[in-house]
């Protein structure tokens, strides 16, 4: 249907959060380049609780090799820095929805280079962004309601 990519994900809460949503939703999770984490960290699992055996998982050492070996499928970059709101963005069957790390989010070229496949959650409050995990959630539940996969 979707799936979901981090790139360079930091925080194994989040990350483990963002398994257990896939396996709910039962969509693929992307991890791409150096992560901040182990995957066998006892954050990260505990974040994930027992659905890991579940968890549909690839990996890429970097954006260049994800970007090479997913080539077929459209990329829709999640980040602060546009102003189309998720709300108003046509999702298609196999986009994968990227999101970046914690703290830097994704690299500019990269949204300059895909800037109309790009989107945002509006922020009304003294916030710049959601929690990595919430936002996650918050753009694949609509991707996937858009999509008639409930």
């Amino acid at each position: 249907m979707i799936s979901i990519a981090l790139n360079e994900p930091e925080i194994p809460q989040n990350s483990g959060n963002i398994a257990r949503l896939c396996v709910g939703l039962d969509i693929e999770l992307i991890l791409i380049g150096k992560l901040g984490f182990s995957l066998s960290d006892k954050y990260l699992k505990r974040a994930g609780l027992d659905y890991w055996q579940y968890l549909k998982l690839t990996k890429y050492k970097s954006l260049e090799e994800f970007l090479d070996k997913t080539q077929g499928q459209r990329k829709v970059l999640a980040s602060t820095k546009v102003d189309t709101p998720y709300y108003k963005f046509d999702y298609f069957i196999n986009d994968i929805i990227v999101f970046g790390s914690e703290s830097k989010g994704l690299p500019e070229q990269f949204i300059k280079d895909n800037i109309n496949n790009t989107i945002t959650i509006p922020m009304v409050g003294m916030v710049r962004s959601l929690n990595l995990a919430n936002s996650v959630s918050i753009i694949a539940y609509h991707a996937l309601l858009t999509l008639s996969y409930f």
